[in-house]
């Protein structure tokens, strides 16, 4: 039988493994937070939140969240993600951990003002 794919934000979450669902309701609530006036959707398959442009991304992995705020975004929290696997735009968080809230808050409030300040754009 094929996987329904699905069409929104809930249905992504419900359908993610279940060591994923709890964490995928964390990073949204956090996100959720500071981009309270964001719109929620689907692009590519993942979650985004966009307003004005893609703000940033998340999705479910067989063993971490990808959170995905951009490069420049992520470089000046380089330290603070030292303990993580990060890709060009992407960090890894592990299931196995708990979520570094306040980093992935600040993060995100960083990429936001990124965006209304310098007009960022989503890829680089």
């Amino acid at each position: 039988m094929a996987k329904i794919k699905p069409s929104n934000v809930d249905e992504y979450i419900d359908a993610a493994p279940s060591i994923a669902q709890e964490k995928l309701r964390e990073i949204r609530s956090i996100l959720r937070k500071v981009a309270p006036n964001a719109t929620e959707m689907l692009k590519w398959g993942n979650p985004v939140f966009i307003d004005k442009r893609i703000l940033f991304s998340y999705s479910a992995f067989k063993k971490h969240i990808n959170f995905m705020p951009t490069g420049p975004t992520i470089k000046p929290f380089e330290k603070e993600l030292s303990e993580f696997n990060t890709g060009k735009d992407t960090i890894q968080l592990p299931y196995d951990r708990p979520l570094p809230t306040t980093l992935i808050q600040r993060i995100a409030e960083y990429r936001i003002k990124d965006v209304r300040e310098n007009d960022a754009k989503w890829m680089y």
